[in-house]
């Protein structure tokens, strides 16, 4: 049932017309008065026209942003499920209408859904000088704005929580369009034509033998600025700022689109529960920008003024500091190398330079963080730095010496680099399930040292009840005859999957699980969780020179059938004299 705390009666719509836009087109510059959530105020109009402009009546804030985009926000709760105060209920562009009439653009399911015995929602609108439409969401623990800004065919976006919404544990703002305006999205994301799920309600097959969904329209936090789809002469986006109150990292992977018979989906996450290794953040100021254009590519989005609205959880920049690094030695110049920021409060991440690695990371809120180099996804070096605001922190040059990939090895299967890519279906895992039909075999055969190569003899993915033993050949020669330690990096592990080892006759006792996401990961478009090195130290005696084998079978206290089995994702496997 949905509730709502504003009851402000509105006998007649009232309409607020902003400075340098007439009222009424008296020519006269009369004077309009508004019943907002601070009051009645009087504004003065001019003599100039403009469309630029907020309408109210019982139901719905209406705003005109002056560029061909007129939106409405529901005032008040209607009664219905998909629908709350808060949603926007319209949204016409060039006199196209691009909201689902059912549904509403929302956080989650509705403001009135955010949290566990709290309906009431409070919406409320004012204009800030003569340019800016400023609408305010209170639900719960939760605000929201909507703010737009003459000429500008765009809706700005900022939430803000003390409190992590709790009926879904998560917080996400969702675009609903009619899937007739805006056909085209990423297609491992579109359900139409589908036969029916697969995999937990949110997998579903195709009669090819492909699959899809909205978990496989995910992209590395890092690599992507905008997501959005397209229709004829249209596109509708949204631009994220630094999102800094996400949670999980520079490569952090989750669902950002889906298309269904119905509606085009855009999902913006600012906090998402599926794949988390790390505690959501709070108290954070989440801004983003809802764009539409002519379906072309959108540029940076400028949201510095925002800072002149008064929004809760804005820091300045001038509050802000930075930390920039001289260089990075002991790269390895195959990969790119990031460096990553984290604490409790906020998280950030910048790319390290491909020549020396010198690095630089602006507009950080003031405070200690961890700080990580990552040879593409993996850590290999983990210091702490403490930025203040105003100010550049100098970390100087900084010395890799955690490289896994530095050790000579008697052989090696795989990159240390915290990604599975290299390995057979690395390339697919991330748009595709495990049974789809582009999916080479799990199961590929005994993988022989010096002939078999990653990307066709070893696979990305291990589960104990579909490739539950895999077999490596290796030989050995005379002098090799010494204790050797056998390194198995994973990336990411499903229902506390981990690899035993024996190598001929010598069996390793059971390693303890990792760390992992507690949510599905491997059949919803995601290797990434907590890189995890097991070693196993294998006597020299267990040994012979000539060929050897060595058994890598997946383990768990836990069951599971087929790709829901415990199981885990490769990063690379080596060999090494011992320590």
């Amino acid at each position: 049932m949905h509730m709502f705390l504003r009851r402000t009666p509105v006998a007649l719509a009232t309409t607020l017309c902003v400075l340098a836009a007439g009222c009424g087109g008296d020519g006269g510059g009369t004077a309009t008065a508004i019943a907002t959530g601070g009051g009645t105020r009087m504004l003065t109009g001019t003599a100039a026209v403009s469309t630029f402009g907020l309408t109210q009546d019982a139901n719905f804030y209406t705003i005109d942003t002056g560029a061909g985009l007129v939106f409405k926000v529901r005032r008040l709760d209607n009664g219905v499920s998909t629908q709350s105060a808060g949603d926007i209920a319209s949204m016409l562009y060039n006199g196209a209408e691009y909201q689902d009439q059912a549904r509403g653009t929302q956080v989650n399911s509705g403001f009135d859904y955010l949290y566990k015995g709290i309906s009431a929602v409070d919406v409320a609108a004012e204009t800030v000088g003569s340019d800016v439409v400023k609408v305010t969401v209170k639900a719960g623990n939760l605000t929201h704005y909507y703010i737009a800004r003459r000429g500008e065919a765009k809706i700005y976006m900022g939430t803000y929580f003390t409190s992590e919404p709790d009926t879904l544990n998560l917080a996400r703002f969702i675009v609903r369009v009619p899937i007739a305006r805006l056909p085209n999205g990423p297609a491992p994301s579109d359900l139409r034509g589908n036969t029916g799920a697969i995999e937990s309600g949110d997998v579903f097959g195709m009669a090819n033998g492909e699959t899809r969904s909205k978990h496989y329209s995910n992209m590395r936090l890092k690599d992507w600025q905008y997501i959005g789809a397209t229709g004829t002469n249209a596109g509708l986006w949204i631009v994220r700022d630094n999102n800094e109150g996400n949670s999980g990292g520079p490569f952090y992977r989750s669902l950002l689109n889906q298309g269904t018979s119905t509606d085009q989906e855009i999902t913006y996450i600012i906090n998402y529960g599926e794949g988390q290794t790390e505690a959501l953040r709070t108290n954070i100021l989440n801004t983003y920008t809802m764009v539409f254009n002519d379906g072309s590519a959108p540029g940076p989005v400028d949201t510095s003024w925002l800072g002149t609205l008064g929004l809760t959880g804005w820091v300045a920049p001038e509050a802000r500091g930075a930390v920039s690094g001289a260089a990075i030695t002991g790269r390895d110049a195959r990969f790119a190398y990031t460096v990553g920021f984290s604490n409790a409060a906020a998280q950030y991440w910048t790319a390290a330079d491909a020549v020396d690695g010198h690095f630089t990371s602006a507009g950080m809120i003031p405070g200690t963080y961890t700080m990580k180099v990552y040879k593409n996804e993996l850590a290999v070096d983990t210091r702490t730095v403490t930025v203040g605001a105003g100010a550049t922190t100098g970390a100087g040059t900084i010395a890799v010496t955690g490289d896994p990939g530095s050790a000579a090895a008697l052989w090696r299967i795989g990159d240390w680099d915290g990604s599975p890519a290299e390995f057979i279906n690395g390339g697919k895992v991330t748009t595709m399930h495990p049974s789809d039909v582009r999916m080479a075999s799990w199961t590929p055969g005994d993988y022989v040292v010096g002939t078999s190569a990653p990307a066709t003899g070893f696979p990305a993915y291990q589960w104990k009840d579909v490739n539950g033993a895999l077999t490596v050949r290796f030989n050995l020669r005379q002098s090799q005859i010494v204790p050797l330690t056998l390194r198995v990096g994973i990336t990411d592990a499903f229902a506390g999957g981990r690899p035993k080892a024996q190598v001929n006759g010598w069996v390793s006792a059971n390693p303890p699980a990792s760390t992992q996401p507690k949510s599905r990961t491997l059949t919803v478009g995601t290797y990434r969780g907590n890189n995890t090195m097991y070693t196993f130290d294998i006597p020299a005696s267990e040994l012979v020179v000539g060929q050897n084998v060595l058994t890598l079978t997946a383990i768990s206290g836990t069951s599971g059938t087929r790709f829901l089995s415990p199981g885990y994702s490769y990063d690379a496997l080596d060999l090494i004299p011992t320590p």
